[in-house]
């Protein structure tokens, strides 16, 4: 899974050009309009943190690969791009207002991570976390995420059990993205599994999704995509404020890159 997890640096520019991005409104109701201090994790190419500095908050984007980062700096210039993972944050303790990640929280390893979220988090802060799902019920939409490996969301909240946080609030927001034939076979391109497989296989991939396009679409005005973003906050709890380290080891400011 790790191994799938960093394979997105071999296709970030992809991942850039073809994943969808977020509806303005999910943007808001995931973190709100009154600006603060926000940590973003596995914040990859930009596709959240462009909304989330239109808001108006001061964004700290940290995501492991750097050839995902050098894309954002494209979308997000005004976000602050900082190298790191979500078991080690590079911030002090009590620090940001909202951690927020993005189609990655099931990468990461939940035990060592949610405590390092917590401690990051100023007391009554909020972890918000998003994933765009294609809408399953449409038949080619069903086909081209089952070649590229995804299921159905199961809408569970990904916090459950945590003594960390609160049950989450969950809503769910739904737009829609154009495709051609060639943007199909990037967006299908742009995922771990084809990023992960050989150059034979690969091939074999696109043009089975390309076969799909040729099948369903709609000529020149191509194919709408429908999805739906699912959001969720919780609040830190104040068991986790308790134990919030009092140290700032580990934090490196040093780690804020600068790809200009």
């Amino acid at each position: 899974m790790r191994s799938r997890a960093t394979s997105y640096g071999a296709v970030a520019e992809a991942y850039a050009d073809y994943r969808p991005g977020y509806p303005d409104e999910a943007v808001r109701w995931l973190v709100g309009t009154s600006p603060g201090r926000l940590l973003e994790l596995g914040s990859g190419t930009g596709k959240l943190s462009a909304g989330l500095c239109a808001i108006g908050h001061d964004v700290i984007a940290s995501d492991p690969l750097v050839d995902m980062l050098k894309q954002l700096r494209r979308a997000a210039p005004a976000a602050r791009p900082v190298i790191a993972r979500a078991e080690r944050i590079p911030m002090p303790s009590s620090s940001v207002d909202v951690v927020v990640a993005a189609q990655c929280f099931h990468w990461f390893d939940q035990e060592r991570a949610l405590p390092e979220i917590a401690r990051a988090l100023r007391p009554g802060g909020v972890l918000a976390l998003t994933w765009n799902e294609g809408d399953f019920k449409v038949p080619w939409v069903a086909r081209v995420m089952a070649l590229i490996g995804l299921v159905p969301f199961d809408g569970g909240d990904p916090v459950e059990g945590s003594e960390l946080f609160t049950t989450s609030e969950h809503r769910v927001f739904r737009h829609w993205q154009q495709f051609h034939r060639d943007s199909l076979m990037g967006f299908a391109g742009s995922s771990s599994v084809a990023a992960t497989l050989g150059a034979p296989e690969r091939e074999r991939l696109l043009a089975e999704v390309g076969a799909i396009y040729d099948g369903y679409g709609r000529g020149p005005d191509g194919m709408l995509m429908p999805w739906k973003t699912h959001c969720y906050r919780a609040r830190v709890t104040g068991l986790a404020n308790l134990r919030r380290q009092e140290s700032d080891d580990g934090y490196d400011d040093g780690l804020l890159i600068d790809f200009s």
